[in-house]
């Protein structure tokens, strides 16, 4: 059994909060994002989060480094848009591999020292496997229904890439994350199985889909039970959401699914809704409200945070589920 095995046994893991909303706080400029190695890069890169990685390292550290103070278990890697189709829009898909690998070596080492300060609780690293920015069951021309700006096989490609690099780098475990359409989903779990079967490794994987507004479908059209029924041929370590919806309005679907898997359930919503600014402004006392109720109706095994969330939203989560046991029935051997 691994070690994530053993930890998923014995307590509720808690992962990390949001990347994007903690490099907000450091207010990079266009000169920031490009460093002194793409200084005469001829597009833009300010906003490319994920290139941060190789031009500020140290923050990316320290983020990590924050959630791991506020009591997080496992932190994800700053590869969410980390694919050729992700990268496309900054003119990088060269830089995908690099990329990856760096973004997970960074965790890694912050992982390891602090598992090294307290090697009864091991860190984890997640690699994160973003829904990329195109959707192969649907068209983005309403004039076109037909139409697709992606195929499964492209979307492999692209996945097998990033895995790899993710694996590579010292990730423990992938967390294919934030899904909208099954579709591209599938597509990943596709690459991750090749990937496993190339390198002869054993990766756990978490799933996390995105509920996208009341109707209760994922935005390709799926129900809870429908989304858990697509991706069940694929051994899992966790199911479970994340994003698009705040911790209240997402509890009755993390109900659904937990009545209908003995999976591990994951989830990491966001900080509420966005205001008319797209900010978030539920506080991590309210948020810790909401995560109790989670807690009381033994729904979950694996709890952080989405958008808008940071270390002090974390730490009080982490702070509540310390005092509950396990979803015991999501627990597999």
């Amino acid at each position: 059994m691994s070690k994530i095995h053993e930890a998923l046994k014995n307590r509720i893991l808690i992962l990390d909060g949001a990347m994007g909303t903690m490099l907000q706080r450091y207010k990079f400029t266009e000169e920031d994002f490009r460093g002194g190695r793409f200084a005469d890069f001829p597009h833009p890169l300010k906003g490319n989060n994920d290139l941060l990685s190789l031009t500020q390292p140290e923050a990316i550290k320290e983020v990590h480094r924050k959630y791991f103070e506020a009591g997080a278990d496992i932190v994800e890697t700053n590869t969410f848009s980390s694919t050729t189709i992700g990268m496309a829009d900054y003119h990088m898909e060269h830089l995908v591999y690099e990329l990856n690998y760096e973004s997970a070596r960074l965790a890694r080492e912050v992982a390891d020292e602090f598992t090294k300060a307290s090697p009864d609780k091991p860190r984890f690293v997640a690699g994160s496997i973003g829904p990329t920015n195109r959707t192969a069951s649907m068209s983005p021309d309403v004039n076109d229904p037909g139409f697709r700006a992606i195929t499964f096989d492209e979307l492999v490609i692209a996945y097998k890439e990033q895995v790899k690099a993710l694996i590579d780098g010292g990730s423990d475990l992938l967390l294919v994350e934030t899904i909208f359409d099954t579709l591209n989903a599938k597509a990943a779990l596709f690459a991750i199985e090749e990937v496993k079967e190339e390198l002869n490794v054993d990766v756990p994987i978490m799933v996390s889909g995105t509920i996208t507004d009341a109707s209760g479908r994922t935005l390709s059209g799926q129900t809870v039970e429908a989304f858990l029924i697509s991706i069940s041929h694929i051994p899992l370590l966790s199911i479970g959401f994340n994003c698009a919806l705040g911790a209240d309005q997402l509890k009755p679907y993390l109900k659904r699914l937990a009545h209908n898997t003995d999976l591990s359930i994951s989830a990491h919503p966001n900080a509420g809704l966005p205001n008319a600014f797209g900010e978030y402004d539920q506080t991590p006392e309210q948020m810790q409200q909401l995560i109790k109720e989670y807690l009381d109706d033994n729904l979950i095994n694996i709890i952080g945070g989405c958008c808008g969330t940071t270390p002090e939203h974390i730490r009080l989560i982490a702070d509540v589920a310390k005092e509950y046991q396990p979803r015991k029935s999501a627990v597999t051997e």
